[in-house]
């Protein structure tokens, strides 16, 4: 069972960083029915993690890889709340939007870092898609 929620921890870090990325190049075109559906499937992976997070406790893992798992659905939440429920443009106001990406890069290190615990090779995807990610996000932000 370990081996499957390792998988799956994995598999929705990199779909996680994938779709994150994907939305930021949407928005940099305007397709706001694409910005839609990234972020949709970003906060689908609240079931996921969630799944993981509760294997990972019923087998007693390591603190620190549960305070990661804390870390991630907290984002998860936090952007559900904030995006979907109460959509209002707190990326427009600074005492929002400062929180909100410091919990963003706890949760990008917490996959990154609990990915390299579970598998050595994965852990590499991770990071490389976290790049993409970071690339994107330049890309998004850059005048061109």
């Amino acid at each position: 069972m370990n081996k499957s929620i390792d998988a799956i921890f994995i598999c929705s870090s990199v779909i996680f960083n994938i779709s994150v990325s994907a939305l930021y190049i949407a928005t940099k075109f305007g397709d706001m029915l694409l910005v839609q559906v990234c972020g949709s499937i970003v906060i689908s992976l609240i079931v996921p993690f969630t799944i993981t997070f509760l294997g990972y406790m019923r087998e007693k893992a390591e603190k620190r890889t549960i305070i990661s798992h804390v870390f991630v659905l907290f984002y998860l939440f936090l952007e559900l709340f904030l995006d979907f429920i109460l959509r209002i443009p707190f990326r427009e106001i600074l005492a929002i939007h400062v929180p909100y990406i410091i919990v963003f890069y706890a949760a990008l290190f917490s996959m990154i870092a609990v990915s390299f615990e579970k598998n050595r090779k994965m852990g590499f995807v991770v990071i490389a898609t976290f790049l993409i990610l970071i690339g994107c996000l330049i890309y998004y932000l850059s005048p061109i």
